[in-house]
């Protein structure tokens, strides 16, 4: 058991309080202190809905530009998502295409019956009012109706890859939410959560103490936290 979070790691009560404790700017701040400064996805990956967050534990997948149909069109990624853990946040990488949308609403359906706690795409999706009816947690570039069929093809899954300017490695923990998205290594991850737990109670000193009055200056001499 972790004792500032009271729920064993990878479980889904642990996901849940990081969820409801923690945001993703503050972790971003933390893997700063870490030195690792290359943890936030480039900002045009947005949530669908404003009320998304997504936390969970990375499940890869890596999609190029196609100009046919394949004979076996969807095999990777319907193999990717039948693979999926308890868990998972689907992360895909289409290397900045936008030429189709590469997820929707029955990859959503199929992914939260597994288990799975989201999905971020370095690229496009599309059913979004279907989506965000379902409340699943979907981080995109942006919509588009155009099917993948033809057009997107993923050819991996499971492997390490480029996703918003981020590597992403399978298992690292992502957490998204209105902010953006952040990817904590996995060997970093009881650090950065135990750190960024404590930074939580030290800005809430500071938020009361703002509110009481006192000046900016003071609390950060005190508390060291902005």
């Amino acid at each position: 058991m972790t004792d500032d979070i009271g729920a064993a790691p990878g479980s889904a009560a642990y996901y849940d309080a990081l969820a409801a404790r923690l945001g993703s700017a503050l972790l971003a701040d933390i893997l700063d202190d870490l030195g690792v400064r290359t943890s936030v996805m480039r900002h045009t990956i947005r949530p669908l809905f404003d009320r998304a967050v997504a936390v969970g534990r990375a499940a890869t997948m890596l999609a190029v530009d196609v100009y046919e149909t394949p004979a076996e069109p969807y095999r990777h990624l319907m193999e990717g998502l039948d693979a999926l853990e308890p868990g998972a946040v689907v992360v895909v990488t289409t290397n900045g295409s936008t030429r189709a949308a590469l997820w929707g609403e029955l990859l959503s359906t199929a992914t939260a019956s597994r288990g799975g706690r989201g999905a971020v795409l370095d690229g496009l999706a599309r059913d979004a009012r279907r989506i965000e009816a379902m409340g699943f947690p979907v981080f995109s570039t942006g919509l588009s109706p155009a099917d993948s069929k033809g057009r997107c093809e993923v050819i991996a899954h499971g492997v390490t890859i480029e996703a918003g300017g981020v590597r992403v490695r399978p298992g690292d923990l992502v957490f998204g939410d209105r902010d953006g998205v952040v990817v904590v290594p996995q060997e970093l991850e009881a650090e950065a959560v135990r750190r960024a737990l404590r930074k939580a109670s030290e800005e809430n000193r500071v938020r009361e103490a703002l509110r009481g009055g006192m000046p900016v200056t003071e609390a950060f001499r005190r508390y060291g936290v902005l």
